[in-house]
């Protein structure tokens, strides 16, 4: 009898692990979320090729009165944003030139997710 009781709590210790982890992805910290993102960006040994890439496309660059940042959010109207392509990696995020800067964007909230450097 103790060791099945011993059984089931380890078991339940083992199952709830993972949910204590998992809650603790979106810490908060004053006003501004520390967000952890799961999907996939460019690479770091692809950014170079990246970059070029963008220069190649003569994409137009758009500007914003405000900083650009990671968390900061675009402007609705007047900038347009462009699919990465899949060679530099499987990402839903799109892409843009803001104030001579590349940005990865979340499209639907247009939530800069990184700058490119």
């Amino acid at each position: 009898m103790r060791n099945r009781i011993l059984a089931l709590a380890a078991l339940a210790a083992a199952i709830g692990s993972p949910l204590a982890a998992q809650a603790q992805s979106g810490v908060t910290v004053g006003r501004a979320p520390a967000v952890v993102d799961s999907e996939p960006t460019i690479a770091a040994d692809q950014r170079p090729a990246f970059r070029d890439y963008v220069v190649e496309q003569r994409v137009p660059a758009f500007r914003v009165p405000d900083r650009v940042v990671v968390g900061a959010t675009l402007p609705e109207a007047g900038v347009t944003y462009y699919d990465v392509p899949q060679r530099f990696g499987a990402t839903t995020y799109r892409y843009t030139v803001v104030n001579g800067e590349t940005v990865l964007v979340e499209p639907r909230s247009r939530r800069i997710v990184e700058v490119i450097d």
